[in-house]
């Protein structure tokens, strides 16, 4: 783990750097509330997936090497990722198993159950939360007014002042992403 001084949020709070594979070490030198940054391999499952893990592992099939993993509960398509709710029953289920088998971070949104939480200290593992992208894109939105069309409501045109709004270019130079 790399404690990252240079970099800081709007409110001047240090970010946090891990690396994968996480430790024990590293997950006991964190507190609530700290800001991290995930370097390294992040796994990826939900609803589905989760459960056929944990079973695989419950019959003795390593499918994956977890120990020391961060696993994301998210689908993965052409649009991107974003956190699915963690609290639904096939994701909770799966998350004080997987911990003890070694995942030390599990990503999502929403409140875990206390007795999840309770498990998760026992294997030495956290839950991180990520805000949904249009969260984070509507924090950068200063103010925002009607130019025109009103009566449409939310499909109306606005003008937003915006301060940090995150782009990636998706074209440029007669090149795509897609």
């Amino acid at each position: 783990m790399i404690w990252v001084n240079d970099l800081t949020d709007s409110n001047n709070v240090q970010i946090k750097r891990l690396d994968t594979p996480i430790t024990d070490n590293t997950i006991q030198k964190l507190m609530i509330g700290n800001k991290i940054e995930i370097y390294g391999t992040v796994l990826t499952g939900r609803d589905a997936a989760l459960p056929r893990l944990v079973k695989s592992i419950r019959n003795g099939h390593n499918l994956i090497d977890i120990k020391g993993s961060v696993i994301m509960h998210t689908a993965v398509s052409a649009a991107g990722i974003s956190p699915t709710t963690s609290n639904k029953e096939e994701i909770e289920e799966s998350i004080p198993y997987l911990a003890k088998f070694g995942v030390k971070i599990h990503i999502g949104k929403g409140a875990l159950g206390e007795s999840t939480v309770e498990e998760l200290d026992e294997y030495s593992s956290i839950f991180a939360v990520t805000p949904p992208v249009a969260a984070l894109l509507t924090s950068k939105v200063v103010s925002k007014r009607v130019l025109a069309f009103e009566e449409e409501g939310m499909e109306a045109i606005y003008s937003l002042e915006v301060r940090g709004l995150p782009c990636i270019v998706a074209a440029v130079h007669g090149k795509t992403i897609y």
